[in-house]
């Protein structure tokens, strides 16, 4: 640094002309006319041209990483009774229920096991006997949140059930 330089104070907003330099002590005056003393390291040079030959290397950004088991949609069961039995007219009421009722059971136990975050229980829309039940299991769990899948509609087909 010599006479008559502009500087800049690290750390501060402050910046003037270099008036002397008495070995490590700079002492510049501010543009009001007050004169500072710094040391030269708390001093940098304010000049543009230094910066100009500089390229400014633009970095892509870091992608988030998301785990493969959070990436997956959700798992849909369809507790259609059709979708469950080869002959669905071989079975009275009671064991339809039970067996729609065990096939939840054993679905919601994998996504356990397996640790997957969300599944879609598809019951239809009827006279609400299968809904109650799916509701009633759903509320019989523990570390699970579930809402109707459709907000809009008063009665949807579906539930959605995401695990904690």
């Amino acid at each position: 640094m010599k006479i008559g330089d502009q500087v800049s104070v690290v750390d501060e907003d402050l910046s003037g002309v270099v008036t002397s330099v008495k070995g490590n002590i700079v002492v510049l005056k501010d543009e009001y006319g007050f004169t500072h003393q710094y040391p030269k390291e708390k001093l940098v040079p304010k000049n543009a041209s230094l910066y100009q030959d500089i390229q400014v290397i633009k970095k892509a950004e870091p992608k988030k990483i998301i785990s493969k088991k959070h990436q997956k949609e959700a798992i849909i069961l369809d507790l259609h009774f059709h979708n469950l039995v080869k002959n669905p007219n071989d079975y009275d009421g009671f064991e339809r229920l039970f067996i729609q009722k065990e096939k939840l059971l054993e679905v919601i136990a994998f996504c356990r096991k397996n640790h997957l975050k969300r599944l879609e229980i598809v019951h239809g829309i009827g006279d609400g006997v299968l809904q109650r039940m799916v509701f009633d299991v759903l509320e019989s769990q523990t570390h699970l949140d579930f809402y109707n899948k459709e907000i809009l509609h008063h009665q949807s087909g579906a539930v959605m059930v995401e695990f904690h």
